[in-house]
This record gives structure tokens, C-alpha cells and sequence, in this order.
């Protein structure tokens, strides 16, 4: 099933409807909230390291044919081919993917920016500048991405001629390129959130 749409943009000052500052802070809060929790919230971190996984399973599959192709008999490199045509489907559109999910938190920011402007609102700004939401997404983030670059440069300084195979090779730095830059993705969205939220206008008046 398609997504709903994000909550919209605010409306220009010129063509404001609301009755009352109440009214637009009611609305500020649900919008905040809602493109919070399209960022940050549960159903994001799902998506998100489902998307990972997707990425990973899919450069699996290509060590698979990349072992088999080295064998070089007819039926390892049928099984190959099998195999490397899985990995690029689940590559490809796990790649798509984040990418859309890139694009996605960049329209979220510059709308959550949007109806800060509007006014503060301590308690709904409270909730939605928290440090755990950055923290949550980064300490797994930052783990991961440190994981990924130990797999990749220490494979490749620890192999030697004779030890490993051009597949293996691949393989390993591969996933370890996978990993960090799933990391590095997260740890962006994770950073991404920090900045936005030392901006919003009621946590700066307050730490003046």
C-alpha cells in the first residue's frame, strides 16, 4: 500500500485561516508530529535497517556468483548467474530506496523548519528535540559504519597473495563497504536531526 503523504508546508502569513494562535499551534503540533515521527519514528528505523538488510542479502548473493564464477565450471557458473541476478535485484532497488528515503528526510527537515518558524511550542519542541532521537539513531549507526570500514581496510591489509582469492577479496570489502555506508546514512539522519533541532526557534531563545 502507498504511504500517505507528508503533512504540507504551512501556509503563507498572507493567507493564514486560523481563528486563533491556538488553532495554528494545534496544527503546528500535529504536522510536527506527525513529519517527526515520518523521520525519526519507528516505522523509519523499520524501514530503514529493512532496507539495509535488502542491501546486504543482495551483495551476499553477488559473493556467491562472484565464488562461483571462480571455479569456472560450466554448472558453478550457471549457479553464478543465478545468484548474481538475485543480488542485483535486491541491490537495486534497496539502493533506490535509501536513495528515496535520502530525498524524503531532506523534504521532512525543510517542512519541520517551516512550522518551528511559526511559534514556539515548549512542550510539542520538548518531545520532538529530544536527544534520545538522535542518540537512538546514531549509536547504532556509528557501530555499524565502524564495523563496516574494520572489515573492509582490515581485510585488505591483512590479505596476502595466495591467502584469498579476487572473490573473496571482493566479497569481503564489499560488505564492509555495505555496512559503512548504511552506517554513514543513518548516522546522517542521526546528525541531520541534532542540527534541526539547536534551530528551532523556542530552544534558542531559551538557551540565550
Amino acid at each position: 500500500m502507498p504511504r500517505p503523504p507528508l503533512p504540507p508546508s504551512p501556509p503563507a502569513p498572507d493567507i493564514w485561516a486560523w481563528p486563533d494562535r491556538e488553532a495554528m499551534l494545534t496544527d503546528r503540533a500535529r504536522a510536527m508530529e506527525e513529519l517527526g515521527r515520518r523521520w525519526l519514528g519507528a516505522p523509519a528505523a523499520v524501514g530503514f535497517w529493512l532496507y539495509g538488510v535488502l542491501l546486504a542479502v543482495g551483495w551476499g548473493c553477488v559473493g556467491v556468483a562472484l565464488q562461483a564464477f571462480d571455479g569456472g565450471a560450466f554448472p558453478e557458473v550457471l549457479i553464478g548467474g543465478v545468484f548474481l541476478v538475485l543480488g542485483i535485484g535486491a541491490i537495486v532497488p534497496a539502493v533506490i530506496l535509501l536513495w528515496l528515503g535520502v530525498k524524503r528526510d531532506r523534504t521532512i527537515r525543510e517542512r519541520l523548519r517551516a512550522w518551528a518558524e511559526l511559534g514556539p511550542d515548549p512542550a510539542v519542541d520538548a518531545r520532538l528535540c529530544a536527544p534520545s532521537r538522535s542518540l537512538g539513531w546514531l549509536l547504532p549507526s556509528f557501530l555499524l559504519a565502524a564495523v563496516g570500514l574494520w572489515t573492509s581496510l582490515g581485510y585488505a591489509a591483512t590479505a596476502r597473495p595466495g591467502s584469498a582469492t579476487y572473490a573473496d577479496a571482493a566479497y569481503f570489502i564489499g560488505f564492509g563497504c555495505v555496512m559503512w555506508v548504511v552506517g554513514l546514512l543513518g548516522s546522517v539522519k542521526a546528525v541531520g536531526h541534532y542540527r534541526w533541532a539547536v534551530r528551532v526557534p523556542g530552544r534558542r531563545r531559551d538557551r540565550n
